[in-house]
């Protein structure tokens, strides 16, 4: 079955609020807070999508879509922690510690990253196909979190190599476990095809990301070692890359592809 944009939003964001995560009335109110402040589900939609270029339904990938927006939760309230990027506002909203406090937002994180991988183990089946998407999920995380320390101990003048592997691991792991994950649960058994495209997806994203700070802030990004033109020259190349790496994806690709374009020309 093909869900068009509109209608997998609607499917995320129905199946995100009949999550429980925590026992803790307090805990999981404070958990609801960070995992249902918005954004563009871009990650799950990801994931559903592959699902139905794999042959499958998007149903039954619901619960890797949901463990997936958990993950980048989980990355988003840690990130905002003053001991990394020490953010106040999200979306217009105060971040978790500041209207939490540090404490409980260290452990809505725990919870949030903790609760995607339970939500794998109790919803995806059968139990070689959870424990498939589990490895995908734990392997994005993986890459995840080295990405995050290459980018807290980076230095000043990264190279653009080093600053793409910064990128790949930091923004791009989660972007093809998403990727990934969805295309086993829709049936898929040669996965080289996804993972090559994620990954040029992956890269596309945080150069568009960079593109849309406009150097503004102090740290690696393509704006401020390339300059801003050279960077959308990067930005159109990229795009150009995932497109046809995406031709060698089997199936029905069309949501792939306006997901694709829609990171490629995002505003915000």
């Amino acid at each position: 079955m093909i869900v068009d944009s509109a209608g997998a939003g609607a499917l995320i964001e129905d199946y995100l609020r009949g999550l429980r995560v925590s026992d803790l009335p307090e805990l999981e109110e404070a958990i609801r807070y960070s995992l249902l402040s918005g954004g563009k589900r871009i990650r799950p939609r990801l994931c559903l999508a592959a699902a139905v270029s794999a042959g499958g339904d998007p149903e039954p990938a619901l619960p890797v879509a949901g463990a997936i927006e958990m993950v980048q939760a989980f990355s988003l309230v840690h990130d905002d922690l003053p001991a990394l990027d020490d953010d106040d506002t999200r979306r217009g909203q105060p971040t978790s510690h500041v209207r939490y406090g540090e404490g409980v937002a260290v452990l809505v994180g725990d919870a949030l990253l903790n609760g995607s991988h339970r939500l794998v183990i109790r919803e995806v089946r059968p139990p070689e196909l959870a424990l498939a998407v589990a490895a995908e999920l734990a392997d994005g995380v993986a890459g995840m979190i080295d990405g995050q320390y290459l980018d807290v101990t980076a230095v000043s003048d990264p190279t653009v190599e080093q600053l793409a592997r910064l990128h790949r691991l930091k923004t791009g792991a989660l972007i093809g476990a998403s990727v990934v994950s969805g295309a086993l649960v829709g049936g898929a058994t040669d996965l080289a095809p996804y993972r090559a495209f994620s990954l040029e997806l992956g890269l596309l994203f945080q150069i568009v990301d960079d593109i849309l700070d406009d150097g503004t802030e102090d740290e690696p990004s393509y704006v401020n070692l390339l300059g801003l033109e050279r960077a959308r020259e990067l930005a159109v190349a990229s795009h150009g890359r995932a497109l046809e790496l995406l031709a060698h994806v089997p199936g029905d690709t069309r949501e792939l592809a306006g997901l694709t374009d829609q990171i490629a020309n995002r505003r915000s």
